[in-house]
């Protein structure tokens, strides 16, 4: 187990750096988060006047689920990571040396969760830049990254796995297109259940964005529901789990046809 972590941490690292010379990267994908908050918030801030929607301020509403959705727009496309690697032959030679074959797959996950903790805290700034409030303080802010990375881990093991099974940049893009969008739409990431369609709260339920989304905001308002907190935080604890199950019997298939 020893092996397992010190390898990961080592993967890790050298993805990391990748990572850190590319700060326009960075820059880059917080750009879409600043228009949901900055753009949709300011156009639809009077929303909350609707009978039902529950809070005051539509920001205090939006800035858990653009954090959660961006989570979840960076980790769709770990696939492409994962095929730029076998491209490359990286991955062939790092198959090659002494090293845990778990910490290859782990690796790639710790730096999604390090963005993911970095870009948080970022949209977290914004937020409160445009005036939203966190009555849930540090635990609430707490709670809402680790969902965050519970679901980023969960959508970055299914992308990598559908990043060996493919073996086409097209498929993936084509893929990631066709699931974002509807995903995010089809949660209440925007809009609060009771004001949605019958049809679409019901998909709702099932949908782990919305999961996190939910997770995130109710920790972060004056009054937690830690009922809902640990129920919606169980299932993305299983949903992650299943995800990476399927991840690593892939890159186990991946192996045994190198």
């Amino acid at each position: 187990m020893t092996t397992v972590f010190r390898d990961t941490w080592w993967l890790t690292r050298r993805r990391l750096a990748i990572f850190l010379n590319q700060p326009g990267y960075l820059v880059v994908t917080l750009i879409q988060p600043a228009v949901w908050l900055f753009l949709f918030g300011n156009l639809f801030r009077r929303v909350v006047e609707l009978p039902g929607f529950g809070v005051d301020n539509y920001l205090d509403y939006l800035v858990p689920g653009v954090l959660v959705m961006n989570a979840l727009a960076s980790s769709i496309w770990a696939g492409m990571g994962m095929l730029e690697e076998i491209e490359r032959g990286t991955m062939n030679r790092l198959l090659t040396l002494p090293i845990s074959r778990t910490a290859i797959m782990s690796a790639g996950l710790g730096e999604h969760a390090v963005a993911s903790i970095v870009q948080s805290g970022i949209i977290l700034g914004m937020g409160a830049l445009g005036g939203a409030t966190y009555p849930g303080g540090i635990v609430g802010m707490v709670i809402l990254v680790a969902s965050a990375i519970l679901l980023g881990t969960a959508v970055a093991s299914l992308s990598n796995a559908l990043g060996m099974v493919a073996g086409e940049r097209e498929t993936i893009i084509g893929v990631n297109s066709f699931l974002l969008l509807p995903t995010t739409f089809l949660s209440s990431v925007f809009m609060a259940k009771d004001l949605m369609p019958g049809w679409i709260a019901t998909v709702a339920r099932f949908n782990p964005l919305d999961w996190a989304a939910q997770m995130g905001r109710s920790a972060l308002s004056a009054s937690p529901d830690w009922g809902l907190i640990a129920t919606r935080g169980a299932l993305l604890v299983v949903i992650a789990a299943l995800a990476l199950m399927v991840s690593v019997r892939t890159f186990r298939t991946y192996q045994r046809q190198v």
